[in-house]
């Protein structure tokens, strides 16, 4: 795998940088606090944020919510990745969202998931991270991910919603998310924080910083999911 040189900007969903972050930077350690703070696996068991990349480099996605339609066809396409190529490049994939970890197996269920999932309900982490609340509009393209309009989307989410054994969004729905490129141990290597929900990094322009192969993505399911 070739090494990763830090990356010093956030780079947004266009074509150009974003300015300079003035607080956690990449190229920066992640901070000894936020590392220790707990996440939470299918089963409720705790584990410091930090542990998960501790030992090799791992890519981070947090999501919105797990009833938001953007993430679910987001991280249905992140199934598609191949364990052979993450496996030849030794890196890691993890999602995070800000659940009930009641959620994790119904998500993994609904989208075909199977790398590591974990959730933060108390959005600590999220906060710790800089990841914003409320949308930025029009500062985004459309995500090559999104398979959904908005009516059809916003229908399976509440039909997901009313038919789910817990009646909730499963997470803030005004939380935006991010993409993170850590570890070997705290070393923060990329950042993109999400303006909106359209605004998710490309998975690949992601795959390439790491050196994993480029994944085609055009595949369409048969079968939609509500």
């Amino acid at each position: 795998m070739a090494t990763l040189t830090p990356v010093t900007r956030q780079v947004s969903g266009g074509a150009a940088p974003a300015a300079v972050l003035t607080g956690l930077e990449c190229g920066q350690p992640l901070a000894t606090a936020v590392a220790e703070l707990p996440v939470l696996d299918a089963s409720g068991k705790r584990r410091p944020f930090g542990e998960l990349f501790r030992e090799r480099q791992a890519i981070v996605v947090f999501v919105r919510h797990f009833l938001c339609y953007i993430c679910k066809e987001y991280v249905e396409d992140l199934a598609k990745i191949p364990k052979s190529f993450l496996k030849d490049a030794n890196i890691t994939l993890i999602v995070i969202g800000q659940s009930s970890y009641h959620h994790i197996k119904p998500f993994c269920k609904l989208t075909g998931y199977a790398y590591e999932i974990y959730v933060d309900p108390e959005r600590e982490i999220y906060r710790r991270l800089g990841m914003k609340r409320g949308e930025e509009i029009g500062s985004s393209r459309q995500s090559p991910h999104v398979k959904s309009n908005l009516l059809s989307g916003s229908i399976q989410s509440l039909y997901r919603a009313v038919t789910g054994p817990l009646f909730d969004f499963q997470g803030d729905p005004a939380q935006q998310g991010g993409t993170l490129i850590l570890g070997p141990g705290n070393n923060i290597h990329f950042m993109h924080l999400d303006k909106n929900r359209l605004d998710h990094k490309p998975i690949n322009s992601v795959l390439q910083l790491v050196g994993v192969q480029h994944v085609n993505f055009m595949n369409k399911p048969s079968v939609i999911h509500v």
